[in-house]
């Protein structure tokens, strides 16, 4: 089995390298084959996507992802960005289904930013659709204002679209998710405002008959953040968009203590994906080794689950990380009174000790 490795920028190699120690620690014969992208990728060969790096992955069984970004190439004009080899990969790749799950370990019920009592025993999946909505919709631009009483000014403009297709294909793998679950699907839109919004909930109604098992409700977007933070144990499994879902993704990450915590999944039709934290490259504390691997190293047993077929090594890294949990190693971001603050390297080992 072929797994690209793409580090990316800040602390990306870093929280990699660890999740890859884990992987080789496992037994199984796996090839990995590293790559630039992001900003290494434009200082490597001018592209934040190189062709080299777009053929790797598209070769690959798999995709391990760091993280791309630094405040250096906000100057560059916006193709050239670091950004944009995430959303190239998610287009060339056809990644249209993210699984973003924010699971609280009762060990770090007190690193929440709500009360134990309100998120202990948290288990939400998001389901976020990645290739449609406002961020691939076109046209969009920056141009002199056509009319209006702002007529000859400088605006910007994006095209939010949704198809009954691309609806209908998300909707079938959260109505999925949901049936291996607890069999409630909440579907996030704002159909009072958008029309995008209103057909994204007249096509989930449509797939709902196909699922009678599955119980769904649906929200309006403003709201589903208010209930994030008031109720976050009312969800189970919540199917949105592609912005409303990177909002309210990174919004339930801090349920769970910290961004630092949250692994994802971005999947094609046939289960090939790109795994990686869901927190960004933090440039800031990159080299200091206080960044936490834990994201990365839960996103790699994402990979064996769903795109390698080794299940059983996915319930052993997570159990490995509960294991260091429980030992009450804590990186920085996680860190609280009575517990023992390690770095990046020293909670990759331990993971790799409890396996």
């Amino acid at each position: 089995m072929k797994i690209a490795v793409l580090p990316g920028d800040g602390i990306g190699p870093e929280i990699v390298t660890e999740a890859v120690h884990v992987l080789n620690a496992l037994g199984e014969q796996f090839t990995l084959e590293e790559a630039p992208v992001g900003g290494a990728g434009y200082e490597a060969h001018g592209h934040p996507l190189p062709d080299s790096t777009l053929s790797l992955a598209k070769d690959a069984d798999a995709i391990l992802f760091g993280a791309v970004g630094d405040w250096k190439y906000d100057t560059l004009e916006r193709a050239l960005r670091p950004e944009q080899a995430i959303l190239g990969l998610r287009k060339h790749l056809q990644l249209f289904a993210n699984f973003r799950p924010a699971i609280l370990y009762k060990e770090l019920a007190g690193a929440s930013s709500l009360k134990p009592e309100i998120v202990s025993g948290l288990d939400i999946l998001i389901v976020r659709e990645l290739n449609g909505d406002i961020y691939f919709g076109q046209p969009r631009g920056v141009r002199a204002a056509p009319d209006g009483p702002f007529a000859g000014a400088r605006e910007g403009f994006d095209t939010m679209r949704y198809s009954v297709p691309e609806v209908e294909r998300i909707g079938h793998v959260a109505f999925q998710a949901a049936q291996k679950r607890n069999r409630k699907l909440t579907s996030v839109d704002k159909s009072n405002v958008l029309e995008t919004s209103q057909l994204w909930r007249d096509t989930m109604i449509e797939v709902s008959k196909q699922y009678p098992d599955v119980e769904l409700s649906h929200m309006y977007v403003d709201n589903a953040a208010m209930q994030l933070v008031k109720a976050p144990k009312a969800f189970d499994v919540v199917v949105t968009g592609n912005m409303f879902g990177d909002i309210l993704s990174d919004q339930a990450a801090m349920l769970t203590g910290s961004i630092g915590m949250l692994p994802s999944a971005s999947l094609d039709k046939n289960n090939k994906g790109l795994y990686e934290p869901s927190h960004g490259s933090a440039p800031d504390i990159a080299g200091k080794g206080i960044a936490n691997p834990l994201a990365t190293i839960l996103s790699a047993a994402m990979m064996l689950r769903y795109s390698l077929g080794k299940p059983e090594q996915a319930d052993r890294v997570e159990a490995a990380v509960k294991t260091v949990l429980a030992q009450g190693l804590r990186t920085a971001d996680i860190w609280e009174a009575g517990t023992r603050k390690v770095s990046t390297r020293e909670m990759g080992a331990a993971v790799v000790a409890a396996l």
